[in-house]
Order: C-alpha cells, then structure tokens, then sequence
C-alpha cells in the first residue's frame, strides 16, 4: 500500500508555506498578540482566496471537495507559522460537521463558511471555545454537537497563555446538530496534533540555526555533545509525531474503526513533541529565549496551548488506554 502524499497534495502544502512566509511573519503574529480579536489583517482572506478555508466544503457550497489527507499537511504549515487564524476550528471541525449534520443549520451557512465570509467556532461544551467573539457560529461539543449564533449569546473571555487564542465560554441558545461529536471531537484532535507537529518543527529549525551562530568558547554551542543530544531527542520525538498526526487523518477520512484510538495516539506523542522541543529551545537559546521581545516565546505558547488543547497527553493515554480494555 501507498501511503505517500500525491504531487498535488504537497503543492498545495508548498503553496500554502510560502504564503504564510510572506503573509504572517513573526511581526503579524505578534501584532495578533495585542489587537482585540487575536486574528490578523488579511491572512484569512488570502487563505480563502486559495480555496483552503473552505477546502472541506463540498463543492456544491462553493469548497474543494477536499478531506483531512488534503487538511493534514496545511494545519502541520498552519503551526509551523504560528497562524492566529481559527484553521482548526473552521476548516477541520465546522465545516465538515456542518456538512455532515445538513439541516436548516448548514443550508444558512455553508457557503459563506466555505467562502471566508461567516467564520466557525468550535469548542468542547465543558471548555472553552477559542476566538468565538471573532466568529459568527460556534458548534460546542459535547454529548451532542449544538450550534450557538455568536450574536444575542453570552461570552466569557479568559486570558490564554498564547495571547493570540483568546478563549471563551459560550453561553447562548443552541440548535442541536444531527452530528457524530465524537467524530467533530476527534477531528478536533487530529487538527490539534497536525498544529503540533508543525510547531515543534518549527522550534528545532529555530534552535538548531540560533545554536549553529551562537558561539560559546570559541565555538558553536550547537557543537557540543550535550546540545547535540538534546535537540536529536527533539528531532525523534517529532519524527514519531508526524506519522502518527498523518495517520490519524487518514483514519477521520475513511471511517476507520479505530479511528478515536489513534487520533489519541497521535495527539498524546504531537503533545509531548511540542512540549519537549518548547522546553529544548528555551533551554538551547539561554537567555535570550525569556525574552518577550524576542519571537521564541510566539511559538512556545502556541505549542504549550496546542498540548492540552482537547486533551493533553495524559487524558489521551487513558484514552488509549479504554480502547484497549485496560
């Protein structure tokens, strides 16, 4: 069996990096940080002109037709640039759970969900949903999937480590969805450890360039045994990682009966991914990398809010573990 990325798949990857590179540097990422909505100015646009905000709407509404195998790889770019833009909530949750539910719900906003032009929350009932002032209609998960209008409900903001995912309690009245939420909830995860992996990535590229200019002795301190050792580790933990997150999409796409049981497996490792390069980056950079001013900290927050969003490691491993029968 095959399980390789088609030609077009990673040019669509490729496309999307290279947008992100010139639309949502590190200054766009910071300048989210200390607006009101936590978004950017225009990198939602231009994602939706691309056709990747409604990549998973059919076409029928106006969307590529596309599944979480096309998804997997942008939201692992979607992390790698720390994008304050709610790909997760919108593109690998909203939308596809809209699609599936149909109904009166999705007829009122599918299209302009695919087009960019209403903006889709999500987030687990018993939690908070991240940006939902900034949306139009938030699905809580729960033991159903119910849809709440942003507008006439109540919200309840709570300050995030990573200042550019406000978070909120929606309080408002909801519409219940015809909609597995296990399913929307598990690709809510899957999304989750893509986001992971592309932020760790992103911390070892960062700390493996600072450590090959930092000189220490003489020399550059990536050239000593010790750091070597620790950014290897990093570099295995994410190799194991990525995999897994690409894994679990498959799975959300065809139905695979295991599905909940390896989108766990694939969070719990993106988890612990992130946290090991987040910790290894701060470590290898000294003390230049508690610095506010310096971008380091834009990445490690984002990998640290990405780690226990919908579940850290530990919650999946007992996860894994009910599936086991343990």
């Amino acid at each position: 069996m095959d399980f390789s990325f088609s030609d077009d798949q990673v040019m669509f990857q490729e496309a999307v990096r290279d947008l992100l590179a010139n639309e949502c540097p590190p200054e766009v990422v910071r300048a989210a940080w200390e607006n009101e909505s936590g978004r950017t100015d225009g990198v939602w646009t231009a994602l939706a002109e691309m056709g990747v905000v409604g990549m998973t709407a059919p076409e029928s509404a106006g969307g590529l037709g596309m599944d979480e195998t096309d998804l997997v790889l942008l939201l692992e770019e979607a992390g790698r640039a720390a994008l304050p833009e709610p790909l997760l909530e919108h593109t690998a949750v909203g939308i596809p759970t809209l699609a599936e539910a149909g109904g009166s719900v999705a007829e009122a906003w599918m299209e302009q969900a695919a087009a960019g032009e209403a903006t889709l929350g999500a987030g687990p009932e018993a939690g908070y949903a991240v940006g939902a002032a900034a949306c139009d209609l938030v699905l809580l998960i729960g033991d159903q999937v119910r849809a709440v209008l942003v507008d006439g409900a109540s919200l309840v903001e709570h300050r995030s480590i990573d200042w550019s995912r406000r978070l909120f309690e929606v309080d408002g009245e909801a519409v219940a969805l015809d909609a597995d939420p296990e399913l929307a909830f598990d690709r809510a995860v899957g999304a989750a450890a893509a986001q992971c992996v592309g932020v760790a990535q992103h911390l070892l590229d960062a700390t493996v360039e600072y450590v090959a200019q930092r000189y220490q002795f003489g020399k550059p301190v990536g050239t000593y045994q010790a750091v070597k050792h620790h950014l290897a580790n990093t570099a295995l933990k994410i190799e194991f990682a990525r995999p897994a997150a690409r894994h679990a999409a498959w799975c959300i796409a065809v139905g695979d009966p295991d599905r909940s049981r390896d989108v766990s497996l694939a969070k719990a490792l993106a988890s612990e991914a992130v946290d090991l390069a987040a910790r290894t980056a701060l470590q290898c950079h000294g003390a230049i990398g508690y610095t506010f001013e310096y971008d380091l900290h834009l990445w490690m927050k984002r990998g640290w809010a990405l780690s226990a969003a919908w579940g850290d490691a530990a919650w999946h491993r007992n996860r894994i573990a009910a599936a086991l029968g343990i």
